[in-house]
C-alpha cells in the first residue's frame, strides 16, 4: 500500500481510563474482528490481563479503514499499558508510531499517568489526538475536562473528541481524526531494508518472533537478514501482520508494522531495540536505528524454586520472559536459607507480582519470593563505592563510611479534600513537599521527594485507601543521598536468615525489628524444641521472642511417688531436646519471607 495511506498510532492513557475498550470498538467498527469472535479486551491475550483488568503487554493490530471519500487506509494500532510500572512498554511502543490517541476519563479527568505518557509522546515528537471517554457516565464532566485538556495541549475544547467506548458513541470520529491529524510514516522502499524491533516473544515451533516497525526497504520470506547488534544471521520462517492473530503475508514494506518469525532458538540473539536489516552486500554498511534507553530497575527481590531441581527450569523461564519483557533483569544468587535462585530487578511492586504470577502459571513453577528491596550505594572507608541490591551483600559496618539510598520525585494528583491524609502519609515515610499546583478547581498536584524504600512497600495501597481511590501517583528517579541507615538482621534459632534481612533508617530500626519478630512468631510453626527469634543490628539485639516447644507430657504417668522420679524424666527429655536442637532445622514458610510487606507504618 502507498505510504500516504498508512497510519501508525498508539493509545495512551492513565490506568482504567478505557484504552482497551476503545481498542475493542475500533476493531469492531473496522470489521477486523467478527461479531462472533468479539469479546472484552480482545488485545489483552493473557488470562492475567483479563483477571486484573489491566493491560500488561503492548499489543499490535492492523485495521483496514475506508475513509468518507472511499479511499482505503491501513491503520496500525498499538494498545499500551497504563500502569506506571509498565512505562517502559509505552516508551518502546511510541518509537514505532507517528501519532498517539490520548484518552482521558470524562469523570476522573487528567491524572498522573495521563501526564507522564503525554510527555513521553511529546518527547517522541508524536501528533496527539485528544479523546474524552466515558461521556455516558452520570458523573462525567466533559466540558470541564475538555477545557483542562486544552489548557495542557492548546487548541479549542470543541475539537476534543467525546466518545463512549462502552456504548460505541462517536467512536467513528476517532478513526477520522487518526487519518486527518496523524502524518503518514517516513522511510523509502528503495533504500536498504531495515526495521526496528519494538517487541518480541518466544514460540516453541517458530523460534523468536520479532515485532517490527519497517523503516526502509521491504522484507520478504526469501531475504537473508541480519541483526545489527548481535550480528546473527536470520532466514525468516514466516513474515506476517497482526489481524489481531498472527497472519502470514508475502512482504512488509517501509512504514508497515508486522512480525518476522526468525527461527532463532537462542533468545539472547534477538533483543528488543535492535535493528533487523537485509544482509548487506560486501563493502556496504547498514546504519543501525537508534534503539531504546537502558531501563533502570527500581525494586529487587529474590526468586527461588521451592524444589531445588527446578533451578534450570526457572532460569529458562526467566530468559524467555525477559525476551517478552525487556524491563526484567536478573542475576543468579545463592542464599543460606533458600539455596540457589535469582536476584531479579523490577520496575515496581506490581511488575514484580505480575512476573511471579506468570512464572507460576505459564511455566508451572512453585516459587518462594523474598521481600522486595532497593539498590543502595555504599561508600567504603578506602574510598571505593559499591552498589548492592540485597541487604545480605552489605559489608561489615566497620568498613562503611556512608550508605546512600535512592530518592524519588513523585507527583500525587488528588482532590483537595484529601490534602491532609496525603501529606500525613508522605511525611510519615520521610518525604518532603517540594511544590504544589492547582490544575483545575477542586484538584491539586502535590510534588514530593521521598526515599524509594518508603514507597516500594504498601505506599500505593495506603495512598488509594486514604483518598478513597481518587489519588493517582507518578514517580521518577531523582538521585542517591546519604543517610543513617542500618541493616536489621533476623536470627531464627540463632542462625541469621539472609533472606529476611532489611536495610532501614536508624530511627525505625527498633520498631521494625520488634514488629518483624512479633509477626514471625505467629508464622513460624512450633518445633520439637524452643526456637528463639531475634532482630539485631550488628551485635546488638533489638528484640527477641521465643516460639515454645511442642511438649510431650512425660509426667502424665507419674501420679505419685518421689519428686526425684519426675526430675529424672524431665532431665531425660531435656537431653533429647538439646540433641535435636543441634541437628534440627527450622522450617520457615513462604508467608514469613513476605511478612515484611504486611508490617504497619507504626
Amino acid at each position: 500500500m502507498d505510504q500516504s495511506h498508512i497510519r501508525n498510532f498508539c493509545i495512551i492513557a492513565h490506568i482504567d481510563h478505557g484504552k482497551s475498550t476503545l481498542a475493542d470498538r475500533l476493531l469492531e467498527i473496522t470489521g477486523t474482528v467478527s461479531e462472533r469472535d468479539m469479546q472484552n479486551q480482545v488485545l489483552d491475550t493473557m488470562d492475567l490481563e483479563r483477571e486484573k483488568g489491566v493491560t500488561i503487554k503492548a499489543s499490535a493490530v492492523r485495521l483496514a479503514y475506508e475513509a468518507n471519500n472511499g479511499e482505503p487506509y491501513q491503520l496500525n494500532l498499538i494498545d499500551t499499558p497504563g500502569h506506571v510500572d509498565f512505562n517502559y512498554e509505552v516508551s518502546r511502543a511510541l518509537e514505532a508510531c507517528e501519532g498517539a490517541i490520548l484518552v482521558v476519563d470524562a469523570a476522573q479527568g487528567i491524572e498522573a499517568q495521563t501526564l507522564a505518557n503525554l510527555y513521553l509522546a511529546i518527547d517522541a515528537d508524536l501528533a496527539i489526538v485528544p479523546v474524552l471517554n466515558k461521556i455516558d457516565l452520570p458523573s462525567a464532566r466533559p466540558d470541564e475536562i475538555a477545557q483542562e485538556l486544552c489548557n495542557l495541549l492548546g487548541g479549542d475544547p470543541e475539537d476534543v473528541i467525546r466518545v463512549s467506548a462502552k456504548t460505541g458513541a462517536n467512536v467513528d470520529a476517532v478513526l477520522k481524526a487518526v487519518v486527518e491529524l496523524i502524518p503518514p510514516p517516513g522511510g523509502d522502499v528503495s533504500r536498504p531494508t531495515r526495521a526496528l524491533i519494538f517487541d518480541s516473544h518466544y514460540d516453541a515451533y517458530k523460534g523468536v518472533i520479532a515485532y517490527l516497525r519497517v523503516v526502509d526497504g521491504r522484507f520478504s520470506l526469501t531475504d537473508t537478514l541480519q541483526l545489527i547488534a548481535t550480528e546473527s544471521t536470520v532466514d525468516p520462517v514466516e513474515v506476517g501482520i497482526f489481524a489481531p492473530e498472527m497472519k502470514p503475508v508475502e512482504s512488509l514494506a517501509a512504514g508497515e508494522v508486522g512480525y518476522i518469525a526468525t527461527g532463532l532458538k537462542t533468545v539472547g540473539e534477538c533483543r528488543v531495540g535492535d535493528t533487523l536489516a537485509a544482509l548487506p552486500t560486501i563493502g556496504t554498511t547498514i546504519e543501525p536505528l537508534p534503539g531504546y534507553r537502558a531501563v533502570k530497575p527500581m525494586v529487587f527481590a529474590g526468586l527461588y524454586p521451592t524444589d531445588g531441581e527446578d533451578y534450570g527450569v526457572l532460569r529458562d523461564a526467566l530468559e524467555k520472559l525477559q525476551l517478552n519483557d525487556a524491563s526484567l533483569v536478573y542475576t543468579a544468587e545463592t542464599s543460606d536459607a533458600l539455596n540457589f535462585g535469582f536476584r531479579c530487578g523490577f520496575l515496581g511492586l506490581f511488575h514484580m507480582d505480575i512476573i511471579q504470577e506468570r512464572l507460576e502459571r505459564e511455566y508451572g513453577l512453585d516459587i518462594i519470593a523474598t521481600a522486595p528491596s532497593v539498590q543502595y550505594q555504599v561508600v567504603l572507608r578506602n574510598g571505593d563505592v559499591i552498589t548492592i541490591s540485597t541487604p545480605a551483600d552489605l559489608p561489615d559496618e566497620n568498613d562503611i563510611e556512608e550508605i546512600r539510598e535512592p530518592w524519588m520525585e513523585i507527583q500525587v494528583f488528588t482532590p483537595e479534600t484529601y490534602y491532609g491524609p496525603v501529606m500525613e502519609l508522605v511525611t510519615r515515610r520521610r518525604g518532603t513537599l517540594t511544590g504544589q499546583e492547582y490544575p483545575s478547581s477542586g484538584r491539586v498536584v502535590l510534588q514530593f521527594e521521598i526515599p524509594l524504600a518508603e514507597i516500594v512497600i504498601g505506599f500505593y495501597d495506603k495512598l488509594k485507601s486514604s483518598t478513597r481511590g481518587y489519588a493517582s501517583l507518578d514517580y521518577e528517579f531523582a538521585e542517591y543521598r546519604p543517610d543513617k541507615l542500618v541493616k536489621v538482621e533476623l536470627l531464627v534459632n540463632k542462625q541469621p536468615v539472609d533472606a529476611l534481612a532489611t536495610i532501614v533508617h536508624e530511627k525505625a530500626a527498633y520498631l521494625r525489628g520488634q514488629a518483624l519478630v512479633s509477626k514471625l512468631k505467629k508464622l513460624i510453626p512450633r518445633q520439637q524444641f524452643q526456637v528463639p527469634i531475634q532482630a539485631a543490628v550488628g551485635k546488638r539485639v533489638l528484640s527477641r521472642a521465643n516460639i515454645k516447644a511442642l511438649r510431650k507430657d512425660v509426667l502424665a504417668k507419674c501420679y505419685g511417688g518421689d519428686v526425684s522420679r519426675k526430675r529424672k524424666l524431665l532431665e531425660k527429655q531435656k537431653a533429647g531436646k538439646k540433641r535435636m536442637k543441634m541437628v534440627g532445622n527450622v522450617a520457615i514458610p513462604q508467608e514469613a519471607f513476605m511478612a515484611v510487606l504486611e508490617l504497619s507504618d507504626g
